[in-house]
């Protein structure tokens, strides 16, 4: 792996992030409401006085690129700010929060591309099959529904006509003592719908696209010499083909992983999973700017990191682009 390579994509990385900062700020600065009046709310009173005590107390009195200046550097110095609502430091609500979300995100990536590659797969090998044919209106559908709309009707099944699976939250109150094997358990259990209800549409998709790669790369002259020189269909279909159809794979998995964490947000509010789409989902309601601003740049450094990873696998990949 070129190292060269790797410090260019950090540094294209830092400069996104600072672009992402940026705009994240001036766009939420823009948007109407007054959080000083929220937080007097919260307090029992909103008095003039009392509002440009708020404001001069967390800095909103000050010109906007003066506070973007500051916001900036704090952000250097990995300091997000005191949350208006929560009194809290932003790092410390989102590093509370950031673990569940990753969870979530990731078990539904994975569960979403093994799965999808798998039904990809299969219906590729007979494309005029039955199962072929399952697939690809298994896809149609999981495609068009909206997530939200899956996690409901998820919940109104499971908690009312198969009461196997916990919908709501990521842990039972009576095992919250109990050992450590016990508690990871209760967690993969409740992990189960909300994981689901995330993966369903990136099933959806990854199943269509390993299907329309694994159908071209099938055509290919090498996989009928493979054949030719009797390989097993079995060593055809996942040592051969699979290989260079899994290219476009791994992009739209680096380019899918922002929808995810977008999905997230609304998947752990159907759910009352507690992780980071929760607190921006409470943050937004209260115009607690920091929360807000702390959320959004988390879920972008993980959107960046995930794509540097994605150009890297690549790379580890395809063998014709080690040298560039």
């Amino acid at each position: 792996m070129d190292f060269i390579y790797i410090i260019k994509r950090l540094f294209y990385g830092v400069l996104l992030m600072l672009g992402v900062v940026v705009l994240n700020f001036l766009l939420i600065r823009l948007a109407p409401g007054d959080p000083a009046v929220v937080i007097a709310g919260e307090m029992g009173g909103a008095t003039e006085a009392m509002l440009e005590s708020i404001r001069e107390e967390y800095g909103l009195n000050k010109p906007v690129l003066t506070q973007l200046g500051i916001y900036v550097a704090n952000v250097a110095r990995f300091d997000l700010g005191q949350s208006f609502f929560f009194n809290q430091p932003v790092t410390t609500l989102i590093g509370h929060r950031i673990g569940p979300t990753i969870l979530l995100v990731l078990t539904a990536q994975i569960l979403a591309i093994v799965l999808g590659v798998v039904m990809g797969v299969v219906s590729a090998r007979k494309p005029n099959g039955v199962t072929s044919a399952i697939v690809s209106v298994f896809a149609t559908i999981g495609y068009a529904v909206p997530v939200f709309w899956t996690g409901i009707m998820l919940i109104i099944l499971f908690a009312s006509v198969l009461p196997v699976f916990p919908v709501e939250g990521m842990t039972s109150v009576r095992l919250r003592d109990a050992g450590l094997l016990v508690r990871t358990l209760d967690v993969l259990h409740h992990l189960v719908l909300p994981a689901f209800t995330l993966a369903i549409i990136y099933l959806a998709q990854y199943s269509r696209l390993s299907r329309a790669s694994m159908l071209e790369v099938l055509g290919s002259d090498y996989i009928r010499t493979a054949r030719a020189k009797g390989a097993s269909e079995r060593s055809v279909l996942f040592k051969h083909a699979l290989r260079n159809a899994a290219l476009p794979i791994l992009t739209v998995a680096g380019l899918q992983f922002g929808n995810l964490i977008s999905g997230a947000l609304l998947v752990e509010t159907v759910f009352n999973w507690p992780g980071m789409g929760r607190l921006a989902f409470d943050s937004i309601l209260r115009r607690d700017y920091p929360t807000t601003m702390g959320v959004l740049f988390f879920a972008s450094f993980m959107v960046v990191i995930a794509n540097i990873l994605t150009d890297l696998s690549y790379k580890l990949a395809d063998p014709r682009l080690r040298g560039r």
